[in-house]
Protein backbone atom coordinates (compact mmCIF):
# COMPACT_ATOMS: atom_id res chain seq x y z
CA UNK A 1 0.00 0.00 0.00
CA UNK A 2 1.25 3.34 -1.11
CA UNK A 3 0.53 7.04 0.38
CA UNK A 4 0.70 10.12 -1.91
CA UNK A 5 4.33 10.68 -0.49
CA UNK A 6 5.57 6.74 -1.95
CA UNK A 7 6.40 5.54 1.83
CA UNK A 8 8.12 2.39 2.36
CA UNK A 9 6.48 1.09 4.81
CA UNK A 10 7.18 -2.21 7.07
CA UNK A 11 5.27 -5.35 7.17
CA UNK A 12 5.85 -8.03 9.88
CA UNK A 13 4.64 -11.48 9.29
CA UNK A 14 3.21 -12.57 12.58
CA UNK A 15 2.25 -16.49 13.28
CA UNK A 16 0.44 -17.54 16.81
CA UNK A 17 2.65 -20.21 17.11
CA UNK A 18 5.63 -22.39 15.79
CA UNK A 19 4.72 -22.98 12.34
CA UNK A 20 7.11 -24.14 9.18
CA UNK A 21 5.89 -22.88 5.63
CA UNK A 22 8.30 -22.57 2.86
CA UNK A 23 9.63 -19.24 2.41
CA UNK A 24 7.44 -17.37 0.27
CA UNK A 25 9.13 -13.18 0.92
CA UNK A 26 12.36 -11.68 0.04
CA UNK A 27 13.88 -8.67 0.95
CA UNK A 28 12.31 -6.51 -1.35
CA UNK A 29 9.65 -3.89 -1.64
CA UNK A 30 6.31 -5.79 -2.83
CA UNK A 31 3.09 -4.48 -3.59
CA UNK A 32 -0.26 -4.34 -1.42
CA UNK A 33 -1.55 -6.79 -4.10
CA UNK A 34 1.39 -9.29 -4.10
CA UNK A 35 0.95 -9.07 0.07
CA UNK A 36 -2.67 -9.80 0.12
CA UNK A 37 -1.87 -12.93 -2.10
CA UNK A 38 0.74 -14.19 0.16
CA UNK A 39 -1.38 -13.82 3.26
CA UNK A 40 -3.51 -15.84 1.64
CA UNK A 41 -0.97 -18.72 0.85
CA UNK A 42 0.42 -18.46 4.21
CA UNK A 43 -3.03 -19.01 5.67
CA UNK A 44 -3.63 -22.38 3.75
CA UNK A 45 -0.15 -23.69 4.43
CA UNK A 46 0.52 -22.51 8.13
CA UNK A 47 -1.16 -25.16 10.79
CA UNK A 48 -1.53 -21.60 12.73
CA UNK A 49 -2.91 -17.97 12.25
CA UNK A 50 -1.06 -16.05 10.36
CA UNK A 51 -1.49 -11.92 10.46
CA UNK A 52 0.32 -9.40 9.11
CA UNK A 53 1.24 -5.64 10.70
CA UNK A 54 2.44 -2.63 8.50
CA UNK A 55 3.35 0.37 10.11
CA UNK A 56 2.48 3.59 8.71
CA UNK A 57 3.29 7.26 9.37
CA UNK A 58 0.35 8.37 11.43
CA UNK A 59 -1.82 10.87 9.80
CA UNK A 60 -2.26 14.68 10.32
CA UNK A 61 -5.72 14.14 11.57
CA UNK A 62 -7.42 11.07 13.62
CA UNK A 63 -10.98 11.20 14.83
CA UNK A 64 -9.38 8.56 18.02
CA UNK A 65 -13.03 8.66 19.58
CA UNK A 66 -13.69 5.75 17.71
CA UNK A 67 -11.57 3.27 18.92
CA UNK A 68 -10.46 2.03 22.02
CA UNK A 69 -7.59 3.59 23.92
CA UNK A 70 -4.63 2.13 25.99
CA UNK A 71 -1.64 3.52 27.88
CA UNK A 72 1.39 2.29 27.66
CA UNK A 73 1.52 -0.37 30.44
CA UNK A 74 -1.35 -2.60 28.71
CA UNK A 75 -0.01 -5.36 27.64
CA UNK A 76 -1.21 -4.63 23.67
CA UNK A 77 0.51 -1.45 23.86
CA UNK A 78 4.00 -3.44 25.43
CA UNK A 79 3.94 -6.07 23.09
CA UNK A 80 4.13 -3.22 20.08
CA UNK A 81 6.78 -1.49 21.78
CA UNK A 82 8.69 -4.84 22.22
CA UNK A 83 8.34 -6.17 18.62
CA UNK A 84 9.36 -2.49 17.27
CA UNK A 85 12.26 -2.12 19.35
CA UNK A 86 13.47 -5.66 18.46
CA UNK A 87 13.07 -5.62 14.83
CA UNK A 88 14.45 -2.24 14.88
CA UNK A 89 17.95 -3.43 15.22
CA UNK A 90 17.87 -5.43 12.60
CA UNK A 91 15.75 -4.23 10.04
CA UNK A 92 16.75 -0.29 8.29
CA UNK A 93 13.13 0.00 7.34
CA UNK A 94 11.90 -0.93 10.68
CA UNK A 95 14.16 1.40 12.38
CA UNK A 96 13.18 4.11 10.28
CA UNK A 97 9.54 3.90 10.38
CA UNK A 98 9.29 3.36 13.75
CA UNK A 99 11.97 5.99 15.13
CA UNK A 100 9.26 8.81 15.87
CA UNK A 101 7.86 6.30 18.29
CA UNK A 102 4.65 7.56 16.66
CA UNK A 103 2.42 5.64 13.92
CA UNK A 104 -0.93 3.78 12.56
CA UNK A 105 -0.02 0.28 12.68
CA UNK A 106 -2.49 -1.88 10.66
CA UNK A 107 -2.82 -5.69 11.11
CA UNK A 108 -4.38 -7.46 8.58
CA UNK A 109 -5.96 -10.85 9.71
CA UNK A 110 -7.02 -13.47 6.55
CA UNK A 111 -10.02 -14.26 5.76
CA UNK A 112 -9.27 -18.16 7.26
CA UNK A 113 -8.50 -17.15 10.33
CA UNK A 114 -11.42 -14.47 10.43
CA UNK A 115 -13.82 -17.76 10.08
CA UNK A 116 -12.25 -19.27 13.05
CA UNK A 117 -11.92 -15.90 15.39
CA UNK A 118 -14.08 -13.99 14.47
CA UNK A 119 -17.19 -15.31 12.34
CA UNK A 120 -20.54 -12.92 11.95
CA UNK A 121 -18.65 -10.33 14.45
CA UNK A 122 -16.80 -7.98 12.19
CA UNK A 123 -19.46 -6.60 9.28
CA UNK A 124 -18.93 -3.23 7.11
CA UNK A 125 -20.31 -0.41 9.31
CA UNK A 126 -21.36 2.77 6.88
CA UNK A 127 -21.24 6.44 7.49
CA UNK A 128 -24.19 8.27 8.35
CA UNK A 129 -25.51 10.31 5.71
CA UNK A 130 -22.74 8.52 2.77
CA UNK A 131 -23.54 5.56 0.21
CA UNK A 132 -21.33 2.35 1.07
CA UNK A 133 -18.97 4.20 2.56
CA UNK A 134 -17.19 2.70 5.77
CA UNK A 135 -15.11 3.77 8.28
CA UNK A 136 -11.64 4.13 8.26
CA UNK A 137 -8.09 5.13 9.96
CA UNK A 138 -5.87 4.74 7.29
CA UNK A 139 -6.20 8.22 5.72
CA UNK A 140 -3.92 10.99 4.84
CA UNK A 141 -4.19 14.61 5.68
CA UNK A 142 -6.55 15.21 2.74
CA UNK A 143 -8.87 12.73 4.12
CA UNK A 144 -8.03 9.90 1.36
CA UNK A 145 -7.72 6.49 1.81
CA UNK A 146 -3.76 5.86 2.35
CA UNK A 147 -3.22 2.26 0.25
CA UNK A 148 -0.48 2.62 -2.29
CA UNK A 149 2.76 2.36 0.09
CA UNK A 150 5.64 0.14 -0.85
CA UNK A 151 5.87 -2.80 1.10
CA UNK A 152 9.13 -4.21 3.04
CA UNK A 153 8.90 -7.24 4.94
CA UNK A 154 10.46 -7.23 8.29
CA UNK A 155 13.45 -10.12 8.50
CA UNK A 156 12.67 -13.33 11.65
CA UNK A 157 12.91 -12.12 14.96
CA UNK A 158 11.78 -12.93 17.69
CA UNK A 159 8.76 -11.29 19.70
CA UNK A 160 8.76 -10.42 23.58
CA UNK A 161 7.93 -13.29 25.70
CA UNK A 162 4.82 -12.44 27.80
CA UNK A 163 5.21 -8.69 29.53
CA UNK A 164 2.58 -8.40 31.80
CA UNK A 165 2.06 -12.12 32.15
CA UNK A 166 -0.32 -11.64 28.89
CA UNK A 167 1.12 -15.23 27.57
CA UNK A 168 4.52 -16.75 26.77
CA UNK A 169 3.49 -18.58 23.69
CA UNK A 170 6.31 -15.48 21.79
CA UNK A 171 8.80 -16.61 19.85
CA UNK A 172 11.26 -17.18 16.62
CA UNK A 173 9.63 -19.38 14.01
CA UNK A 174 11.12 -22.73 13.75
CA UNK A 175 14.11 -22.41 11.49
CA UNK A 176 14.18 -22.20 7.74
CA UNK A 177 10.60 -20.92 7.43
CA UNK A 178 9.37 -18.58 6.11
CA UNK A 179 9.95 -14.67 7.90
CA UNK A 180 7.44 -15.43 10.93
CA UNK A 181 7.04 -13.37 14.17
CA UNK A 182 5.29 -15.67 17.25
CA UNK A 183 3.33 -12.90 18.51
CA UNK A 184 0.38 -14.57 19.56
CA UNK A 185 -0.21 -12.23 22.37
CA UNK A 186 -0.10 -9.24 20.34
CA UNK A 187 -2.27 -10.79 17.67
CA UNK A 188 -4.85 -11.90 20.63
CA UNK A 189 -5.03 -8.88 21.84
CA UNK A 190 -5.50 -6.30 18.48
CA UNK A 191 -8.46 -8.84 17.78
CA UNK A 192 -9.72 -8.71 20.88
CA UNK A 193 -9.90 -5.08 21.63
CA UNK A 194 -10.73 -4.07 17.55
CA UNK A 195 -13.70 -6.32 17.40
CA UNK A 196 -15.17 -4.86 21.00
CA UNK A 197 -14.43 -1.60 19.39
CA UNK A 198 -16.51 -2.40 16.16
CA UNK A 199 -19.48 -3.95 18.47
CA UNK A 200 -19.50 -0.77 20.61
CA UNK A 201 -19.25 1.46 17.61
CA UNK A 202 -22.42 -0.80 16.52
CA UNK A 203 -24.15 -0.03 20.12
CA UNK A 204 -23.26 3.59 19.32
CA UNK A 205 -25.07 3.47 16.10
CA UNK A 206 -28.29 1.84 17.56
CA UNK A 207 -28.75 4.00 20.30
CA UNK A 208 -28.74 6.89 18.12
CA UNK A 209 -31.37 5.49 15.70
CA UNK A 210 -33.08 4.25 18.90
CA UNK A 211 -33.30 7.83 20.12
CA UNK A 212 -34.10 9.53 17.11
CA UNK A 213 -36.83 7.23 16.53
CA UNK A 214 -38.39 7.36 20.58
CA UNK A 215 -38.72 11.23 19.82
CA UNK A 216 -41.93 9.96 17.81
CA UNK A 217 -42.93 7.48 20.03
CA UNK A 218 -44.78 7.71 23.69
CA UNK A 219 -44.01 4.15 24.57
CA UNK A 220 -42.75 4.07 27.97
CA UNK A 221 -41.91 0.84 27.64
CA UNK A 222 -40.04 1.03 24.86
CA UNK A 223 -37.75 4.10 26.43
CA UNK A 224 -37.31 1.96 29.85
CA UNK A 225 -35.81 -1.39 27.49
CA UNK A 226 -33.72 0.82 25.72
CA UNK A 227 -32.14 2.78 29.39
CA UNK A 228 -31.66 -0.88 30.55
CA UNK A 229 -29.59 -2.30 27.54
CA UNK A 230 -27.67 1.42 27.15
CA UNK A 231 -27.28 0.95 30.73
CA UNK A 232 -25.18 -2.19 30.65
CA UNK A 233 -22.40 -0.02 28.49
CA UNK A 234 -21.31 1.16 31.90
CA UNK A 235 -20.09 -2.13 33.32
CA UNK A 236 -19.01 -4.08 29.92
CA UNK A 237 -16.32 -0.83 29.27
CA UNK A 238 -14.76 -1.18 33.34
CA UNK A 239 -14.97 -4.73 32.45
CA UNK A 240 -13.02 -3.93 28.88
CA UNK A 241 -10.34 -1.90 30.65
CA UNK A 242 -9.77 -4.36 33.47
CA UNK A 243 -9.12 -7.37 31.22
CA UNK A 244 -7.39 -5.32 28.50
CA UNK A 245 -4.63 -4.15 31.39
CA UNK A 246 -5.01 -7.69 32.70
CA UNK A 247 -6.56 -7.06 35.54
CA UNK A 248 -9.45 -9.35 37.16
CA UNK A 249 -12.74 -9.42 36.75
CA UNK A 250 -15.02 -8.91 40.34
CA UNK A 251 -18.78 -9.18 41.19
CA UNK A 252 -18.40 -5.55 42.41
CA UNK A 253 -18.07 -4.35 38.11
CA UNK A 254 -21.71 -5.48 37.49
CA UNK A 255 -21.20 -7.27 34.32
CA UNK A 256 -23.46 -10.22 35.92
CA UNK A 257 -26.30 -7.77 35.88
CA UNK A 258 -25.85 -6.37 32.75
CA UNK A 259 -25.21 -10.31 30.64
CA UNK A 260 -28.68 -11.10 32.44
CA UNK A 261 -30.18 -7.85 31.04
CA UNK A 262 -28.64 -8.59 27.57
CA UNK A 263 -30.01 -12.11 27.86
CA UNK A 264 -33.65 -10.79 28.54
CA UNK A 265 -33.37 -7.93 25.35
CA UNK A 266 -32.25 -11.21 23.18
CA UNK A 267 -35.19 -13.32 24.31
CA UNK A 268 -37.46 -10.90 23.70
CA UNK A 269 -36.08 -10.31 20.49
CA UNK A 270 -36.21 -13.80 19.87
CA UNK A 271 -39.56 -13.85 20.63
CA UNK A 272 -40.78 -10.75 18.19
CA UNK A 273 -38.74 -12.47 15.51
CA UNK A 274 -40.94 -15.07 15.76
CA UNK A 275 -44.27 -13.70 15.76
CA UNK A 276 -42.97 -11.40 12.61
CA UNK A 277 -42.11 -14.45 10.91
CA UNK A 278 -45.36 -16.60 11.31
CA UNK A 279 -47.22 -13.32 10.58
CA UNK A 280 -45.14 -13.27 7.32
CA UNK A 281 -46.37 -16.97 6.71
CA UNK A 282 -49.92 -16.23 7.10
CA UNK A 283 -49.90 -14.21 4.02
CA UNK A 284 -51.39 -15.31 1.18
CA UNK A 285 -48.55 -16.13 -1.77
CA UNK A 286 -48.27 -14.16 -4.59
CA UNK A 287 -50.83 -11.64 -3.79
CA UNK A 288 -50.28 -7.88 -3.36
CA UNK A 289 -51.33 -6.88 0.73
CA UNK A 290 -53.00 -4.03 2.15
CA UNK A 291 -50.71 -1.47 4.48
CA UNK A 292 -53.60 -2.03 7.05
CA UNK A 293 -52.89 -5.88 6.83
CA UNK A 294 -49.06 -5.32 7.45
CA UNK A 295 -49.40 -2.67 9.82
CA UNK A 296 -51.53 -5.50 12.51
CA UNK A 297 -48.07 -7.40 12.80
CA UNK A 298 -45.82 -4.64 11.83
CA UNK A 299 -47.10 -1.24 13.98
CA UNK A 300 -45.58 1.81 12.32
CA UNK A 301 -44.13 0.24 9.04
CA UNK A 302 -46.05 2.83 7.45
CA UNK A 303 -44.29 5.79 9.05
CA UNK A 304 -40.84 7.01 9.33
CA UNK A 305 -40.52 5.45 13.14
CA UNK A 306 -42.87 3.10 14.44
CA UNK A 307 -42.49 0.84 17.11
CA UNK A 308 -41.03 -2.32 14.54
CA UNK A 309 -38.43 -0.16 13.53
CA UNK A 310 -37.69 0.37 17.59
CA UNK A 311 -37.45 -3.18 18.08
CA UNK A 312 -35.10 -4.05 15.12
CA UNK A 313 -32.92 -1.28 16.69
CA UNK A 314 -33.28 -2.71 19.96
CA UNK A 315 -32.33 -6.12 18.80
CA UNK A 316 -29.45 -4.68 16.92
CA UNK A 317 -28.16 -2.74 20.38
CA UNK A 318 -28.42 -6.05 22.14
CA UNK A 319 -26.76 -8.36 19.87
CA UNK A 320 -23.59 -5.68 19.83
CA UNK A 321 -23.81 -5.17 23.51
CA UNK A 322 -23.68 -9.65 23.60
CA UNK A 323 -20.71 -9.34 20.76
CA UNK A 324 -18.58 -7.20 23.40
CA UNK A 325 -19.64 -10.02 26.63
CA UNK A 326 -18.20 -12.42 23.96
CA UNK A 327 -15.28 -10.92 23.63
CA UNK A 328 -14.84 -10.16 27.39
CA UNK A 329 -15.41 -14.06 28.45
CA UNK A 330 -13.11 -14.96 25.19
CA UNK A 331 -9.82 -12.51 26.99
CA UNK A 332 -11.02 -13.66 30.36
CA UNK A 333 -10.29 -17.72 29.28
CA UNK A 334 -7.33 -16.76 27.60
CA UNK A 335 -5.44 -15.11 30.24
CA UNK A 336 -6.27 -17.62 32.69
CA UNK A 337 -4.68 -19.94 30.44
CA UNK A 338 -1.21 -18.12 29.46
CA UNK A 339 0.54 -21.28 27.80
CA UNK A 340 -2.70 -21.74 25.17
CA UNK A 341 -3.77 -18.20 24.39
CA UNK A 342 -5.34 -18.88 21.01
CA UNK A 343 -6.97 -22.16 21.17
CA UNK A 344 -8.80 -20.61 24.05
CA UNK A 345 -9.61 -17.53 22.70
CA UNK A 346 -11.22 -18.80 19.88
CA UNK A 347 -12.52 -21.39 21.09
CA UNK A 348 -14.67 -19.17 23.31
CA UNK A 349 -15.47 -16.38 20.46
CA UNK A 350 -17.68 -18.94 19.40
CA UNK A 351 -19.63 -19.96 21.93
CA UNK A 352 -22.39 -17.69 21.59
CA UNK A 353 -21.86 -16.38 18.09
CA UNK A 354 -24.34 -19.21 16.89
CA UNK A 355 -26.86 -18.07 18.64
CA UNK A 356 -26.45 -14.45 17.79
CA UNK A 357 -25.68 -15.44 13.93
CA UNK A 358 -28.81 -17.14 13.97
CA UNK A 359 -31.07 -14.36 15.11
CA UNK A 360 -29.16 -11.90 12.95
CA UNK A 361 -29.78 -14.15 9.76
CA UNK A 362 -33.47 -14.50 10.80
CA UNK A 363 -34.01 -10.54 11.10
CA UNK A 364 -31.98 -10.25 8.13
CA UNK A 365 -34.52 -12.84 6.15
CA UNK A 366 -37.63 -10.76 7.57
CA UNK A 367 -36.85 -7.88 5.96
CA UNK A 368 -35.71 -8.91 2.84
CA UNK A 369 -39.52 -10.85 2.61
CA UNK A 370 -40.52 -7.46 3.94
CA UNK A 371 -38.95 -5.23 1.25
CA UNK A 372 -40.29 -8.08 -1.62
CA UNK A 373 -43.86 -7.34 -0.90
CA UNK A 374 -46.31 -6.18 -3.49
CA UNK A 375 -48.23 -3.46 -1.38
CA UNK A 376 -51.94 -3.58 -2.68
CA UNK A 377 -54.40 -0.12 -3.21
CA UNK A 378 -56.27 -0.39 -0.05
CA UNK A 379 -60.08 -0.91 -0.42
CA UNK A 380 -63.06 1.81 -0.40
CA UNK A 381 -66.24 2.21 -1.45
CA UNK A 382 -64.83 5.35 -3.98
CA UNK A 383 -63.34 4.35 -7.51
CA UNK A 384 -60.99 6.92 -7.51
CA UNK A 385 -58.42 7.85 -4.69
CA UNK A 386 -57.11 11.03 -4.03
CA UNK A 387 -52.96 12.25 -4.92
CA UNK A 388 -52.48 12.45 -1.26
CA UNK A 389 -53.62 8.55 -0.84
CA UNK A 390 -51.49 7.59 -3.82
CA UNK A 391 -48.59 10.11 -2.52
CA UNK A 392 -49.02 7.90 0.88
CA UNK A 393 -48.93 4.49 -0.90
CA UNK A 394 -46.05 5.40 -2.85
CA UNK A 395 -43.93 6.73 0.20
CA UNK A 396 -44.86 3.32 2.04
CA UNK A 397 -44.00 1.16 -0.97
CA UNK A 398 -40.39 2.91 -0.72
CA UNK A 399 -40.29 2.63 2.72
CA UNK A 400 -41.08 -1.29 2.85
CA UNK A 401 -38.52 -1.57 -0.26
CA UNK A 402 -35.71 -0.19 1.72
CA UNK A 403 -36.19 -2.34 4.30
CA UNK A 404 -33.94 -4.93 2.63
CA UNK A 405 -31.15 -2.45 1.68
CA UNK A 406 -28.80 -2.57 4.23
CA UNK A 407 -29.11 -6.51 4.80
CA UNK A 408 -25.73 -8.21 4.14
CA UNK A 409 -25.97 -10.36 1.28
CA UNK A 410 -23.27 -12.82 1.97
CA UNK A 411 -21.73 -14.25 4.64
CA UNK A 412 -18.86 -15.17 3.46
CA UNK A 413 -15.45 -14.20 5.46
CA UNK A 414 -13.41 -11.40 4.03
CA UNK A 415 -9.58 -10.41 5.61
CA UNK A 416 -10.09 -7.78 9.00
CA UNK A 417 -7.98 -5.00 9.32
CA UNK A 418 -7.70 -3.90 13.09
CA UNK A 419 -5.70 -0.24 13.03
CA UNK A 420 -3.64 0.66 16.28
CA UNK A 421 -2.70 4.43 16.40
CA UNK A 422 0.67 4.89 18.46
CA UNK A 423 1.91 7.62 19.86
CA UNK A 424 5.44 8.88 21.04
CA UNK A 425 4.88 8.09 24.49
CA UNK A 426 3.40 4.30 24.21
CA UNK A 427 0.02 4.66 24.30
CA UNK A 428 -2.50 3.47 21.91
CA UNK A 429 -5.69 4.06 20.18
CA UNK A 430 -7.30 0.74 18.44
CA UNK A 431 -9.99 1.40 16.08
CA UNK A 432 -12.86 -0.82 14.73
CA UNK A 433 -11.98 -4.15 13.24
CA UNK A 434 -13.41 -3.91 9.79
CA UNK A 435 -13.29 -5.83 6.50
CA UNK A 436 -10.80 -5.65 4.02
Amino acid sequence: MTDDRKTIVPVWTLATGDVQVPVLTGDEPMTSERLAELRGVLAVLADEPIATLEAHPLPDTIDRGRGIPLDAASPLAQHLSQLITQTAQGSSAAAKATASGEGLYRMVIPAKVVAQVAQGVVRPMAVKGANGEVYSALVNSKGRIVDQARLVPVGQVAAAGAAGGAGATAGVAVAGSAALTVAAPLVLMAVAVGVSAHADRRRQQAIERITELLEQLQDDNLKAERRDLDGCRFAIDKATAILLDQGKLGVSLGLDSAAHAIGKALIDAADRLAGWQDALDELPDGKAVEIATLAKSFPGIDDHGGTFRTHLEIAALAIALHRRVIVLQAVEHAQSDPDNLFENFTRELKRDQQRLDELESGIAGVLVRLSALELARPRGRRPVFTSSEVEHLMRVAHRIRQLGDGVTATRRSTDVAIEIARDTDGSVTVFPALPV
